[in-house]
């Protein structure tokens, strides 16, 4: 309430409770006397069924294979809670994805191991949204890109390869549309955001790991507070992090979040980047953005990869102030 809702009613015996919530904040509370038979029907069932987007019955061979599903396209009663993650990352790739439909849709999957995620998000437009998809793949693990385009091959998913490479240089072979990069370690990660921007993704979806460079950078006079304690500082480092990458992609014209994501091993590595592309983004909010990296770079006395990336290749260009912060 005094979010979304601005009204509150309950019934008990015999009585209806109002609870009111004006625009300025001011609450009032009413009751009054109704027939039993006036009385919407209680609710007893609680425990109503999720709609997930992967839904339990489903032929879905990835997760056959992963030993989330039986073969009859049962959830496995100790898998539910890597069940619902997945359905968790593919229900935030939908919300952005909404109404959106292309020709076909091109995504590089940056670091992409074992690629669980990334054959379900192949079957998610293919087999659920019903949109054409090609996506690459790429790592460094010769053995584990093997053992990927073996299982894609198996699965028929004709438009799916990996590829082996590095994140840092790769050249994309068509026009990217969506990046996805989950556990890219440290600058890896940087090396992600700061390609899927050349490309101009419309989507990035990033689940960072380790961030471990700007704890090494830390120095400050003013907030010695949050540099103190070695365990303050590496969990203020990974934050701050974060927050300047959300920033970077708001001043490059990103629509940016940053969301709870648990993952797949049940690590504290929970947070995840959505990016949507928005040509309205004003200079001015992107502005006001980019002053406020500068300010914490100057707190911090440090220089983040993804910045570093951006201002050698001129993207803050448009800024009158870019050049005051580093």
């Amino acid at each position: 309430m005094g979010c979304e809702f601005l009204q509150l009613n309950g019934w008990s015996e015999g009585k209806e409770h109002q609870i009111l919530m004006s625009k300025k904040g001011t609450v009032t509370y009413k009751k009054k006397v109704i027939p039993n038979a006036a009385q919407p029907k209680a609710t007893t069932a609680h425990n109503r069924k999720k709609n997930y987007l992967l839904q339990e019955g489903s032929q879905i061979p990835p997760l056959i294979d992963m030993g989330v599903f039986t073969k009859e396209g049962n959830v496995v009663r100790t898998m539910y809670d890597k069940f619902r993650q997945i359905n968790r990352f593919i229900e935030l790739i939908d919300d952005a994805v909404g109404s959106v439909d292309k020709p076909c849709w091109h995504i590089i999957d940056f670091g992409c191991g074992k690629s669980y995620l990334t054959f379900i998000l192949y079957y998610y437009f293919t087999e659920i949204k019903k949109q054409p998809v090609e996506i690459i793949g790429l790592d460094l693990k010769a053995d584990v890109i093997d053992k990927c385009n073996a299982a894609a091959k198996k699965y028929g998913y004709d438009h799916l390869r990996f590829e082996l490479g590095d994140i840092n240089g790769y050249q994309a072979p068509f026009d990217v549309d969506m990046v996805v990069t989950l556990h890219a370690c440290d600058t890896a990660t940087d090396y992600a955001l700061y390609n899927a921007i050349c490309w101009d993704a419309d989507m990035i979806f990033s689940v960072p790991c380790c961030q471990h460079e700007l704890n090494a950078q830390m120095q400050t006079d003013t907030l010695s507070l949050f540099t103190r304690y070695g365990i303050v500082q590496e969990r203020m480092a990974a934050l701050t992090t974060d927050a300047i990458r959300g920033n970077l992609l708001t001043c490059m014209g990103y629509k940016t979040q940053l969301l709870e994501f648990v993952d797949l091993s049940h690590t504290p590595k929970n947070l995840l980047i959505r990016a949507v592309k928005s040509p309205s983004m004003s200079k001015r909010t992107r502005q006001t953005q980019l002053d406020e990296i500068h300010a914490v770079m100057e707190t911090f006395h440090a220089e983040p990869t993804l910045y570093r990336l951006l201002a050698d290749a001129g993207r803050f260009s448009s800024y009158t102030n870019a050049d005051s912060g580093s």
